[in-house]
């Protein structure tokens, strides 16, 4: 076997491990990249086990990334949110149970933001791959007393994932549905029926598509958020369900061209999160996923704080 067809073979894999750590699709394609090229130029003999060598090599260039990203993300226009990849190609391995579907959550990344680098490897490492706290220090280099010292800390500040599960495919895309519907029509009260009391709406333009640069709590809040902007925002605008980080998602279309996603965390079956993703630099790699639907699959039009 070829050194490049050996790579391929581990490609999902590691871009799976290096998205989870930076939350953007297009610098894990680039880390990963930068690891092939490690790999072509590393001594053979000296790469025993090329999956565990290739992990250590794509945790270790995050670690690196991650340093600098954080200064920029510090800097970034409104809030922050990763970039929405769609799930049920496969791009991001088997999201067969609601742990992996979990982990791929635009909720449990946002979390993971909370995460020093360091942190953030163990926790990945530990809750995405099933790690064991020594296999993780042989990754990162540290003891194993300290890797279980850092996952004890990273699972308090994520929290409990089974509080985050989410219902079965069906029942989201209903609940979308119901929403995309109670805000077509500014029906309020619809609209506050399907939110959990502390719903909070995230949007990010990253200073280039306007949305709101601060989160907006609490169900009457977002509602009213949602109700009063159907007239005013998303002219022309299609949207359609599709899977995004493991769950049902809103995806905006201007003609053929994707302009957003939104992506729902409910929880005890209402709505507790939206993430809303409208930068278009952060739709790059989404857009090379997907295709808009024909007519069939089109169930709204003006959802507000898509444009």
């Amino acid at each position: 076997m070829t050194y490049d067809e050996e790579f391929e073979q581990h490609r999902p894999r590691l871009f799976g491990l290096a998205y989870r750590m930076l939350g953007s699709a297009e610098e894990a394609e680039d880390t990963v990249q930068d690891a092939y090229l490690r790999y072509r130029g590393a001594d053979r003999s000296a790469v025993e086990h090329p999956a565990a060598w290739l992990a250590k090599v794509v945790t270790n260039l995050c670690l690196n990334r991650l340093t600098s990203a954080r200064a920029r993300r510090e800097s970034y226009v409104g809030a922050w949110l990763p970039e929405p990849v769609v799930t049920s190609d496969g791009t991001l391995g088997p999201l067969e149970s609601a742990e992996q579907r979990d982990a791929v959550s635009m909720a449990v990344l946002v979390l993971l933001e909370r995460l020093t680098p360091t942190e953030r490897a163990v926790y990945v490492l530990r809750e995405a791959f099933a790690y064991g706290h020594r296999e993780i220090a042989e990754v990162l280099d540290l003891s194993e007393a300290n890797c279980r010292q850092l996952y004890r800390r990273a699972a308090s500040r994520v929290g409990d994932p089974r509080a985050r599960f989410q219902p079965a495919p069906e029942r989201q895309e209903a609940l979308v549905t119901s929403f995309v519907a109670a805000a077509r029509e500014g029906d309020l009260a619809g609209l506050e029926r399907l939110l959990a009391a502390d719903v909070t709406w995230w949007s990010d333009g990253g200073g280039k598509v306007t949305s709101a640069r601060r989160p907006v709590g609490g169900r009457e809040k977002v509602a009213r958020l949602v109700a009063g902007g159907g007239g005013r925002f998303a002219a022309g605008l299609d949207f359609t369900v599709i899977e995004v980080n493991g769950g049902r998602a809103l995806a905006a279309w201007a003609g053929d061209t994707l302009a957003g996603v939104a992506c729902f965390e409910l929880r005890d079956d209402l709505i507790a999160q939206v993430h809303v993703v409208v930068n278009p630099d952060k739709l790059d790699f989404v857009r090379g996923q997907v295709t808009r639907p024909r007519s069939h699959c089109h169930i709204a039009r003006g959802l507000p704080g898509l444009s």
